[in-house]
Order: structure tokens, then sequence, then C-alpha cells
């Protein structure tokens, strides 16, 4: 995966049943880069993600891949160029970890579905990446909620796009294994190129692995770009409605969000 390929939102409106949720929105994801999407429940991340991977129709605007609409482009293409983790995958009943996994090779195998050794290499690899090659022929059913992620998260790895979208893909798991699939795609990132973006709820996660952040509320961009460029504390208050202090992460040296509330006022300020 050496190629980048652009990915756009030019004035995008989409709706659920005439409810507007996402309103004339323009963003741009950045090739070979890592974009976090960030904001309060309801406030149209997941939709935006919907809409940029054609699982949603725009009521005006649209969608762009190399600046060609994304309902003009036939399906297997646009499978083998970008694949979506959703936030909630149903897995078809008694299907086994393996199989689940191997469906991500779907997109690259010919009309008569012919399985190669680099199949078999893909899903190897997806299933060592994502720490479940141990339970590979388990049915994902018998799974717990964090190794159902994990094995949701192979399976877009199997299929080897050049983009790939995530919506909440760290919900269910504790922090090590957040830290770990975060890990993960800075790894994915960095060896292919490939670009990522990803709906985050955890602000601080988002700042310390993101090279560029959009920040949504009310179906609206507030701030687009770098880390330290997005997260002040204006934009903070802006966005989630929550006055903060933001102090360099002692880690990763990215900007941190500390909380201000109620009854952990700074001496001097009203709460």
């Amino acid at each position: 995966m050496t190629a980048e390929h652009t990915l756009r939102a030019d004035a995008l409106r989409l709706a659920y049943d005439r409810r507007e949720v996402v309103k004339g929105l323009t963003v741009t994801i950045p090739p070979g880069k890592v974009t976090m999407v960030v904001g309060p429940n309801a406030c149209g991340k997941s939709t935006l993600l919907r809409g940029l991977a054609r699982l949603l129709a725009p009521v005006s605007g649209g969608v762009f891949l190399d600046d060609r609409d994304v309902h003009d482009i036939p399906n297997r293409e646009l499978a083998t160029v970008l694949g979506i983790l959703p936030q909630t995958p149903v897995a078809p009943e008694g299907i086994t970890v393996a199989d689940l996994v191997g469906r991500g090779r779907y997109p690259h195998q010919g009309w008569f579905r012919r399985w190669t050794a680099a199949d078999d290499a893909a899903v190897a690899e997806a299933l060592a990446a994502t720490n479940t090659l141990e339970v590979a022929d388990r049915p994902v059913a018998e799974l717990s909620g964090g190794q159902r992620q994990r094995v949701w998260i192979a399976m877009a790895l199997a299929q080897r796009t050049d983009l790939l979208l995530l919506d909440e893909p760290t919900t269910h798991l504790d922090i090590t294994h957040q830290v770990e699939v975060l890990d993960l795609l800075t790894d994915l990132n960095r060896a292919h190129g490939t670009t990522i973006a990803v709906v985050l709820h955890d602000l601080n996660l988002a700042c310390r692995y993101a090279d560029h952040l959009i920040a949504l509320r009310g179906g609206e961009v507030v701030a687009q770009g770098g880390p330290t460029e997005v997260v002040t504390a204006d934009v903070v208050e802006r966005v989630f409605g929550l006055r903060s202090r933001i102090v360099p992460d002692p880690v990763s040296g990215t900007p941190m969000v500390v909380p201000i509330g109620r009854h952990h006022c700074p001496e001097g300020e009203t709460p």
C-alpha cells in the first residue's frame, strides 16, 4: 500500500429521516496521516464517517475519493481502496474468527473468489497483529467484547486498504487494549502509509495519536488541524461545554486536557 489517495467532503449534508445531522461540512482527510474525529455525543462524528464510507447518501454536497464522487465508484473498486469498521458490526451466526477475518479479503479476489497464498498471508498477519491467533478457530460469538473488537479490527486490517475508517475502535476495551489498538493503527500508518481516520471519545488519547484533529459540535466543524492548534481551553469549552486546563502530556508532549469541575475549581475562580 503505497499510493496516497485523497478523501474529502465538500459542503456535505447528511440526515436521518429528514433530521439533519451533518450540516454543510467540508473536511479533507490528509493522505498518509492519522486523523481523529472528536466531539460530544450526537454531534455527527459517526454520521460523518458513514458518509465518507458511502454508507449514507448525502442530502446535498458530496464525498470525493481522488476527485471522483464515491457514489460513482463500483463497489469492488471502492472496497479495495477504502475500508470501514463501524461501531456495532454484526458477525454471521456460527462464524469462526479466521473465517470472519478472511472476509476482509473478498474485495481482492476475482469473480470466482479464488483463495491465494497472499490471502493466507494477509489473514495471518492481521491475526498476529491483533493478538487473536490463539482464538482463530473459535466462534466469534464465544469471545469477550474486547476479543471481538480486536477480531473486527483484524478483518479491517486483512482488507489491506490504503484508507481505513474506524468508528470507536476502542469501545469495550480496557485501557491496556485501547493503547494497544491505537499503537497498532500507528504501526499500520508508519509501516504502510495507510491513511487512517478514527472517531474517538478519549480526547487525550486522540491528541496523543493524531497527526490531524477534526472537532465537531452540532454537525459542524468547530476546529481542524494539528492537536496543538485544535486543543485549546477555548475550543474544548466550545465543543464540549467543559472548562479545562491544557497542559503538556508528560509522555508525548501533546496537549492534555485537565477538566475543571465544580468541586475542584482553582482557587480564586468561580465554579
